[in-house]
């Protein structure tokens, strides 16, 4: 029989609908039950992506007995931590202030109000490596609750008072200034290993795409060489690894080396929200640099998000499961992606597979479990026969396109989405592909038609069309915004900055705090026990800076007074991180850059898709807006009172809108935005 999960939007809770254990969603009536039961609530936090989330319910929330000791005492509550990152985050949160550490899939017992009181992440069906079993904490919950109530009640409120008491460190009123973004810059230098190309000495690699785009910002404000030798080490070191699909493009989730000697191996889920970000970074690496490499990779990411990520509604989905079916009837990490020097021969032939093998590192022993390899290609000078690499390549895909394919989970999500918008806009604009132009432009019908409503209210999801229950946070405001921002720039219709402007009036409304901080979650959104904050990047741009901006282009575009001020305003806390951990604040220095420079607005009177609004777009400066099209001021204020000049295109190029003299020459408008 299915539980409570049965109508859920969230293919991740749908997982688990016809789990033994009686799930609950987020929601008042599970905490008004567990009150009534007088039993702790029990929360698993997870996504449909994640390797030992699947792993932990099929060991232990598929076991009949484990989950009648579930229903028996507690009340079990699952959340896709997709859907509520607002949850996530502040119990998050706890688990790393209590243990040191954190992760998915995320366990946490709380009281009926809400108030943790003990953690972890993944526990096996049996003691091991020192964990107790899933049984184990279980019962020593359910033990301390019925036996020593009164201890528990007093470590759940401490905690909770001290999470509430967290105070954050916002900057204050200076802004980021080239100090700051000179120091970050060589924080991040010291990080940078120019033999492999990756940052960091730690063998786990994720791809820092908000830090890229900073160096790319960097350079193009300052002629940095050592800026912009970063950005091209690290792209090259990706997109080179088997973090990139050979095959199919697109990016998976990170990489790791399991052994000192061993080659990285991917962690196989592929997100949505990656490749977008690498999209966007690759095509900018080509706009700085004319790389065809980085060319390559960026359309081979967006015709991956195209291909395999887009919904029938014209939105894409979030993610690709890193498991699928091995042949054999098993579900595997990487069975979709990996391959072994027999399977190479058996598709190409003896000759055309030696050459494949010593080209993509497919070795007998193999680079990642049971003789199996992952591709990737040298990153040596070596001369290949491009032609003859197509050709295998074009031949392995076809085969394994016929192999089981990874699950999809198919809900959109807003941010995201936003991020795509943006990518795919920007690409299709820069290397003549208005099919991404128009897969953009669906998607951000998509939004507006599904997640925006009739009240300019963000829904975080959506799954077939239909409106997920959760409201929109501050990511999804400022991600959505900065998509909709792009794809005006790209089209010339402004209706998509007028949809940018409704957005971001919201954030002025409900997300802003005193001294220009910002807020994860609305004033008037359901109120956690504490309401969560963080300036800080993870996968994704923090939804502060994000927002950030979106209000710094939105006021270029328009001359607002009140969206520039909100947006340096959340820019102090740049200034207090990031010549520390620039890492972690990447999309906050991009922006800074941006502010630095003006941004400049790039007024194009004339067609939109002719030299000049191309040109435009082409432009190196960080951060810059561009408005094309008619004169009258009607899509575009940066467009009012900007006349052609002898009735030919005209481009002003401005700050603040104070403009130069204008030019309707395309090699004198590529000078003056840096190219």
């Amino acid at each position: 029989m299915a539980n409570r999960l049965a109508h859920a939007t969230s293919p991740y809770l749908l997982q688990h609908a016809d789990n033994p254990v009686e799930w609950w969603q987020w929601e008042p009536a599970a905490f008004d039950q567990a009150r009534r039961r007088d039993v702790p609530v029990f929360l698993s936090v997870g996504y449909s992506a994640c390797h030992w989330c699947h792993v932990l319910a099929h060991e232990s929330f598929e076991d009949e007995a484990t989950a009648a000791y579930m229903n028996e005492h507690f009340v079990n509550v699952k959340v896709d931590r997709e859907e509520r990152p607002d949850v996530d985050a502040v119990y998050m949160e706890a688990v790393q202030a209590a243990t040191g550490q954190g992760g998915w899939p995320m366990s946490v017992f709380m009281t009926p109000s809400g108030e943790p009181f003990y953690f972890g992440t993944y526990f096996p069906p049996e003691p091991r490596h020192g964990m107790p079993s899933f049984r184990q904490v279980l019962e020593g919950v359910n033990s301390a609750w019925t036996s020593r109530r009164g201890e528990v009640g007093e470590v759940a409120e401490r905690i909770t008072r001290d999470l509430a008491g967290r105070q954050l460190d916002h900057g204050g009123d200076g802004l980021p200034g080239e100090g700051e973004l000179a120091q970050a810059l060589l924080t991040i230098s010291r990080d940078y290993d120019p033999a492999s190309g990756w940052l960091g000495g730690r063998d786990t690699k994720f791809p820092p795409s908000m830090v890229i785009e900073f160096l790319l910002r960097h350079h193009a404000r300052t002629e940095s060489g050592g800026a912009l030798e970063m950005a091209e080490g690290i792209c090259d070191a990706m997109s080179s690894s088997s973090l990139f699909d050979q095959l199919g493009g697109g990016f998976h989730r990170y990489v790791l080396r399991q052994r000192p000697d061993s080659a990285l191996v991917p962690h196989f889920e592929k997100m949505l929200y990656d490749n977008a970000l690498l999209c966007r970074v690759y095509a900018h690496l080509w706009r700085a640099t004319g790389s065809e490499p980085a060319r390559r990779v960026a359309l081979e990411t967006a015709d991956f998000m195209v291909r395999e990520l887009r919904t029938a509604q014209g939105g894409f989905a979030s993610a690709l499961d890193a498991d699928s079916e091995d042949g054999g009837g098993k579900h595997v990490e990487g069975a979709y992606y990996v391959w072994t020097p027999a399977q190479l021969r058996e598709v190409l032939g003896e000759e055309d597979a030696a050459f494949a093998s010593e080209y993509f590192g497919v070795t007998e022993e193999g680079t990642f479990e049971e003789g199996a390899s992952v591709l990737q290609l040298p990153r040596t000078d070596v001369a290949v026969d491009a032609d003859r690499a197509a050709d295998v390549r074009a031949r392995l895909l076809a085969a394994r396109e016929e192999r089981a394919r990874p699950g999809r989970d198919d809900k959109v999500v807003a941010a995201w989405n936003g991020l795509a918008i943006a990518a795919l806009a920007e690409t299709g604009a820069y290397f003549d592909r208005p099919d991404l132009i128009e897969r953009a432009t669906e998607a951000a019908d998509l939004l507006v038609r599904v997640h925006m409503g009739d009240v300019a209210r963000l829904a975080r999801t959506s799954k077939d069309g239909r409106t997920g229950d959760n409201a929109g946070v501050l990511e999804d405001y400022g991600d959505v915004a900065e998509g909709f921002l792009a794809l005006a720039a790209v089209t010339g219709e402004g209706v998509w900055l007028e949809f940018a402007g409704f957005l971001l009036d919201i954030v002025l409304q409900h997300f802003t705090g005193e001294g220009g901080q910002l807020y994860d979650t609305a004033d008037d959104a359901e109120q956690l026990i504490r309401r969560p904050q963080d300036p800080t990047d993870s996968a994704t741009p923090a939804g502060w800076t994000a927002a950030a901006g979106a209000l710094l282009s939105y006021a270029a575009y328009t001359g607002s007074e009140a969206h520039r001020a909100a947006a340096e305003g959340a820019l102090g806390v740049v200034k207090a991180l990031g010549p520390r951990v620039p890492r972690f604040i990447g999309w906050g220095l991009a922006v800074a850059e941006a502010l630095l420079d003006g941004p400049r607005e790039v007024a194009v009177a004339g067609p939109v898709g002719g030299e000049l609004h191309r040109t435009a777009l082409l432009g190196r400066t960080p951060g810059a807006v561009v408005a094309a099209g008619g004169t009258g001021g009607t899509e575009f204020p940066l467009l009012a009172d900007r006349p052609m000049v002898d009735g030919a295109p005209t481009a002003y190029v401005c700050r603040h809108f104070v403009c130069d003299a204008p030019t309707t020459d395309a090699q004198e408008l590529a000078r003056k935005l840096g190219g």
